[in-house]
């Protein structure tokens, strides 16, 4: 099956459109009370990697749905007019994430450049995020 954009194609175009932070610049704002870091990965990965410190976690299959204040689901931490500062593993998602937030109309968002693995390996700030506890 050929596809007429693939994800390659999807990504160049959305960082063509978007802001993306240098880590030097994205550890920089992490004191900033102004801003909100939103790490957009899947729960598990914020389980086994960590997460920056004090970041949101708004899984990508929510965010629009979280940022929208007509959404049943909306979270007021996103019309608070804070600067948005998304990342994901590896900028893919977070750049898609990034360019579909900015075309909904949400002011001042970006992304960290190289997501989270290179804040990792540049031995940023790190946080565990604490998992929930099983019932039963």
């Amino acid at each position: 099956m050929k596809l007429k954009i693939g994800y390659q194609e999807l990504i160049q175009g959305a960082m063509a459109e978007i802001e993306t932070l240098s880590l030097e610049t994205a550890q920089e704002l992490l004191i900033d009370p102004n801003v909100v870091f939103v790490d957009i990965r899947d729960v598990r990965e914020l389980e086994r990697e960590g997460m920056i410190p004090n970041a949101l976690h708004a899984p990508r299959g929510m965010l629009e749905f979280w940022v929208d204040p007509e959404s049943p689901y909306y979270k007021p931490i996103f019309g608070d007019g804070k600067r948005l500062v998304l990342y994901c593993a590896s900028a893919w998602r977070s750049a898609l994430a990034t360019q579909t937030l900015q075309r909904m109309g949400v002011p001042n968002v970006c992304h960290i450049e190289g997501g989270f693995s290179a804040w990792k390996k540049a031995q940023l700030p790190l946080a565990e995020k604490v998992s929930k506890p099983h019932s039963g």
